[in-house]
């Protein structure tokens, strides 16, 4: 037995042969009893004292013994579980009836018993309630036993408890000093883009240089950007395939005569390709007939000499033109008209604005100021008016751009031109007037207009002719005050 002790001692110095040693010791442990008894009882009782004395493998027989008792019970809630799932009866009535004798007694199970427990559990609502609360209760406690010590565990809940309210305390410093973190952060990346943002800025004001320099010397927005294509042309013929030769367009603001009629040989875009232009006339001129168009919309706009170097052209005196035409001999042309289901006039800036020979149903003048206005339109029986047609043309659209001239007008003789809504807004003109003549409309608003050319309010620069008949007539907030002619 003093060689086990002895064998301990050396198998517990490392830590590998603790389980061997102890091992060999049980085993040699009966031989040791049958050759000196007392020699063994002294040998088991000093073997017995030093390993109490030893506590380095206290905690890992504790960790074993957890483990067990963790496996246990999980084994017991798995147990439960299919008890509560499935009905065990097939496999158990092969081992009923069970009879026990002990001593308080004999105990006798048989499937009659076994069967109403069973049916207490599925049927009863508590019971069945109790029972997966204890199963789950069980999962909970093995999972503790097998994660961790549930000693350690309560320490580390009790540590979460005492050290709550100082978080608690603490949270609104945590939090402040979190958001100044993430304010920081944002700032740099702001500061960041705003010095980006201003590099980008430079440099398009340095590539724009060129366009500004003939802009100051009195060339329209056109010309310019002609100048500097074609310039563009001796560096390269990439960019006089792609921008000389490209077609005008309505849309980017290109100045020319489109026509909102169909060919043959283009049914999509004819709408936005001029059908004429010419490099020495700056006149937007919009061509309508027999193929309705279901918007036309001019935005933006600076029309006639308001800017350098633009002049009327040649017997024009009208800077802006939309209706139809009078009926003329030489050469022979019918007189024709606008139909227009809603017209809009608004912001416009004219030295002279006039309505006359116009049809509408619902005319709508306010707010309006004007150096001087006389409103004589007529009572009659126009009628509401929409324009549909079926396959329309497309919308036209265009906003920005600097122009000689603006004609909206029906150019084929005896054929109206059909537009269900027109919107003309913010066009600032000098150098003529601003004329509305020949429209058959639904709707016409004549909105927020400033007209004047500084000849005093007796010249009635704003006027409404006693050719213009309605149906109904609204005139509000229109006021008679100076202004000077544009600038």
């Amino acid at each position: 037995m003093q060689s086990c002790y002895r064998l301990l001692q050396r198998g517990l110095s490392r830590s590998h042969q603790a389980v061997l040693s102890a091992w060999h010791c049980i085993l040699s442990f009966p031989g040791s009893l049958s050759r000196s008894p007392i020699q063994s009882y002294r040998g088991v009782m000093r073997a017995g004292d030093w390993l109490l004395s030893q506590r380095t493998y206290l905690p890992v027989l504790r960790s074993i013994f957890r483990r067990l008792v963790g496996i246990l019970v999980l084994v017991t809630a798995m147990i439960g579980f299919l008890v509560i799932a499935v009905d065990p009866m097939q496999w158990l009535a092969p081992l009923l009836p069970v009879r026990l004798h002990t001593a308080f007694g004999l105990i006798y199970v048989d499937q009659a018993y076994v069967q109403g427990l069973l049916t207490t559990l599925h049927t009863d609502q508590i019971v069945f309630g109790v029972a997966i609360g204890i199963s789950s209760l069980l999962v909970l406690t093995a999972g503790i036993l097998l994660v961790q010590d549930p000693m350690q565990a309560l320490k580390s809940l009790g540590s979460g408890i005492k050290s709550s309210p100082m978080a608690f305390i603490r949270s609104p410093i945590t939090t402040y000093r979190r958001l100044i973190r993430v304010r920081n952060w944002l700032l740099v990346k702001v500061e960041y883009l705003q010095s980006e943002s201003q590099k980008w800025k430079t440099a398009f004001t340095i590539l724009k240089l060129p366009y500004s320099v003939l802009r100051s010397m009195g060339l329209s927005p056109q010309m310019a950007a002609t100048f500097l294509v074609a310039g563009s042309a001796v560096g390269g013929g990439v960019v006089v395939n792609e921008t000389i030769l490209s077609e005008r367009s309505f849309a980017r603001g290109d100045s020319g005569v489109y026509s909102a009629q169909p060919t043959a040989n283009d049914l999509v875009s004819w709408a936005d390709v001029p059908t004429a232009y010419y490099e020495d006339d700056n006149t937007l001129r919009v061509d309508l007939g027999a193929t309705p168009l279901g918007l036309l919309e001019i935005d933006s706009v600076t029309v006639g000499t308001a800017y350098a170097n633009s002049t009327l052209p040649s017997g024009e005196t009208s800077v802006v033109l939309v209706g139809g035409l009078p009926t003329t001999s030489s050469p022979a042309f019918t007189e024709t008209y606008l139909e227009v289901g809603h017209l809009i006039v608004d912001r416009w800036r004219c030295t002279q604005l006039t309505l006359a020979n116009i049809e509408v149903f619902d005319l709508i003048v306010k707010q309006n100021a004007s150096d001087g206005h006389s409103f004589a339109p007529v009572a009659g029986v126009p009628r509401a008016r929409g324009i549909g047609g079926g396959n329309r043309a497309d919308a036209m659209i265009t906003s920005g751009g600097y122009y000689d001239q603006i004609k909206i007008t029906a150019a084929s003789s005896g054929q109206n031109g059909f537009v269900d809504v027109m919107r003309l807004k913010n066009i600032y003109t000098k150098g003529g007037t601003c004329t509305l003549s020949r429209i058959k409309a639904g709707t016409i608003e004549v909105l927020l207009n400033e007209v004047g050319s500084g000849d005093g309010l007796s010249a009635k620069d704003f006027t409404i002719a006693t050719s213009v008949i309605y149906k109904t007539f609204t005139n509000e907030d229109n006021v008679e005050v100076l202004i000077s002619p544009p600038s």
